[in-house]
């Protein structure tokens, strides 16, 4: 339960406004729960939110629209592979519809899928800015995603891949959005906490 609620306050924006400076040079500290009902709150919030991150492969995909263009020629492999150009937004900044390659476009992207960041960007922007194929300059190797579709014996791997991604996003946005609001005052000490582990381990 204390693992669950610190990683539910780890993903309040509450939390994460308040010790942004803080949390980029130092080990976070994290506020003790000023109820009893919000520690309850937090602790069941955070299992949701590790249980929906931890098997994001095997969520239920978000029901984008699919586009498809079938080409002649074509197998399932090639019609839903990525290319060597990364996927990109419909023009005008429209951020619902991701043109996925030549022949398939995935439409109906929520603003939530966009409000989930991991760092920087998106999950969805870390999947469009990594999954294309690319050749190293200095060795020559090719980084290719679609051998790992062809490895599991599935086309559409990837697609179903964004799907999730999507579906991940969408229901953490969710669950963090219904985050009680916090009360500051006494903060757990990770570094007093992690060397108790320790010991007692």
């Amino acid at each position: 339960d204390i693992f669950h609620y610190v990683y539910g306050i780890l993903h309040s924006p509450q939390y994460r406004e308040r010790f942004e400076a803080d949390l980029k040079k130092m080990l976070p500290r994290i506020p003790l729960a000023a109820t009893s009902d919000d520690f309850l709150a937090f602790a069941a919030a955070g299992q949701q939110l590790m249980d929906l991150h931890i098997n994001y492969e095997t969520v239920e995909p978000y029901p984008l629209e699919e586009l498809v263009t079938p080409a002649a020629g074509l197998d399932e492999y090639a019609l839903f592979a990525v290319t060597d150009k990364k996927m990109k937004y419909a023009p005008n900044t429209d951020k619902s519809t991701l043109i996925y390659n030549p022949h398939v476009t995935l439409r109906g992207i929520p603003d939530e899928a966009h409000a989930y960041q991991l760092g920087s960007r998106s999950a969805l922007g870390w999947i469009i800015d990594r999954y294309y194929i690319k050749t190293d300059k200095e060795s020559g190797i090719v980084n290719d995603p679609n051998a790992w579709s062809r490895g599991q014996g599935d086309p559409r791997c990837i697609v179903d891949l964004i799907k999730r991604v999507v579906r991940v996003s969408v229901e953490t946005v969710r669950i963090v959005d219904a985050l009680p609001g916090l009360t500051w005052g006494n903060t757990l000490d990770t570094d007093k906490v992690s060397s108790v582990i320790r010991r007692e381990v």
